[in-house]
């Protein structure tokens, strides 16, 4: 045969083997997303158990001991209590590169009890409620993680899954210290989703955030018999606000500066010995974030100062921006159209006009759950904060939302609350699961896409980057929601 002849041949060979992999991958895409179809009452139910539990940042545990036996069960080794938190763990199954993790919340927010019902109906006795989903978040994640897992097994791949189990994310900052600990320093690639009200797979950033609370201690006295003996501690938190208003007409227009006065005395005829104001600073750059923090510290000591009382300051929470990353949000978004948005029947599509009716929009329809929202790129963060955003800085992360809330909810409401406790919760769950497994597959078949994801990893941060906790070196605050459930 003549060299031409052998290199046409070895071309249309190697264009056949290529075609022929694509169709198997295209097949076991198929044959993975049918898999977990018929797992959706099984995982419906884990969900609707921990909707049940409604437990708090850093008290999840009966959500935790759900999961770990959901993932014990499955065959993964599981290490728990992990960075001085009692309800993180990790989850493994498999060896060697690439290892891939996949993050698992599960904690609710206080004061958002509701039952599965279209109406406002709260739950008497309960303190707590999954306005943000994490009940599917924590569920569905592990679906996905043990859907790889069966994958590698079955055909021999080489490589390791890893199911983070994050506690606390509604303020506890869970992953932060999971970061700081050192527990994401060999994984290759994260994936992760959240609940909404949509299916999107585009490449967003966040709000980098800080949060500080300020205790002023002054004086107590007799307000009327002896205000001069007193030194008002509410003097030196009203003094210290002002001075955070004045200071906003002098930061960059993308930065967010909120706060709650938490204590402000017991009674009006006692100067207060003692103020908090609980503060926190928001933008779209954490280095701008840090900068803007020592310009209010220096605005709360001349606030103590000024009146005559001292002041103390305990950084609570603090979180990166997310970086996003392109290669691996392409995937994503591709895997997101393959699996498709989520279809109700007619006892949902009643549902979701009910819920539809108590929201203050227009032009939403309950079909909109069956589309997939076109891709965009964002590298500057809008909206919240998220301790996603310490872990992507540290390895390449994606992330995607799915419609488990009845279009035009938002989080955080009674509404999401409801739905959440349905099948449209669980419907969206499983679109979440699915994509999140098949572009697992897309990473272990291909490493090619987690080099680039680390390049532009690198091209974001720097190579010479080192990570640096907003919080310090303070240990998790487990005791954050304790007064919540006294």
């Amino acid at each position: 045969m003549s060299p031409l002849k052998i290199f046409f041949s070895c071309t249309l060979m190697l264009i056949f083997s290529l075609k022929l992999s694509a169709q198997d991958l295209d097949k076991t895409k198929a044959e993975i997303i049918q898999q977990l179809d018929q797992q959706m009452d099984h995982y419906g139910q884990v969900a609707h158990q921990i909707w049940g539990f409604a437990e708090m940042g850093y008290q999840e545990h009966q959500s935790t001991q759900l999961l770990q036996k959901t993932l014990k069960d499955a065959g993964f080794s599981i290490e728990a209590g992990v960075a001085d938190m009692p309800t993180a763990f990790v989850a493994s199954w498999g060896s060697g590169k690439p290892i891939i993790g996949i993050l698992a919340e599960f904690d609710a927010l206080p004061g958002l009890a509701q039952e599965a019902f279209p109406e406002r109906k709260a739950i008497d006795g309960q303190k707590a409620g999954h306005a943000c989903g994490h009940h599917l978040f924590g569920t569905g994640s592990t679906a996905a993680a043990i859907a790889v897992k069966n994958w590698l097994e079955e055909s021999g791949t080489k490589g390791t899954i890893r199911l983070y189990g994050t506690p606390a994310e509604e303020g506890g900052g869970g992953k932060v210290y999971m970061v700081r600990e050192g527990l994401f320093d060999d994984v290759d690639a994260v994936i992760n989703w959240h609940p909404g009200s949509g299916n999107q797979a585009s490449a967003g950033s966040s709000l980098a955030v800080r949060g500080i609370k300020f205790r002023f201690h002054g004086k107590a006295s007799h307000a009327a018999g002896s205000p001069e003996q007193g030194r008002s501690a509410l003097d030196g938190v009203e003094a210290f606000t002002t001075m955070v208003n004045l200071m906003r007409e002098h930061v960059p227009d993308a930065t967010r500066i909120h706060y709650v006065i938490s204590r402000g005395g017991e009674a009006p005829n006692v100067v207060p010995a003692f103020a908090e104001v609980i503060l926190r600073i928001r933008h779209p750059d954490v280095e701008m974030v840090k900068s803007i923090y020592d310009r209010i510290v220096l605005a709360a000591k001349g606030a103590a100062m000024g009146t005559g009382t001292t002041m103390t300051q305990e950084i609570y929470m603090g979180y990166y921006n997310l970086l996003p990353n392109e290669p691996l949000a392409e995937k994503m978004y591709e895997n997101l159209k393959i699996v498709g948005g989520v279809t109700y029947n007619e006892e949902e599509q009643q549902f979701a006009q009910k819920i539809i009716g108590t929201l203050d929009k227009k032009g939403i329809t309950p079909d909109l759950s069956q589309e997939i929202e076109s891709y965009s790129v964002s590298y500057v963060g809008r909206g919240g904060s998220t301790d996603v955003g310490d872990i992507s800085w540290q390895v390449p992360t994606v992330g995607m939302s799915a419609a488990t809330w009845v279009p035009g909810t938002s989080a955080h409401s009674w509404q999401a609350v409801a739905a959440g406790g349905t099948s449209i919760g669980t419907k969206g769950m499983m679109v979440a699961a699915k994509a999140m497994t098949i572009t697992a597959i897309d990473l272990y078949k291909d490493q090619s896409i987690i080099e680039r994801a680390k390049a532009k990893l690198n091209e974001l941060r720097g190579e010479d980057f080192k990570y640096e906790s907003l919080v310090g070196d303070r240990k998790p605050p487990l005791d954050y929601r304790s007064h919540l459930t006294n």
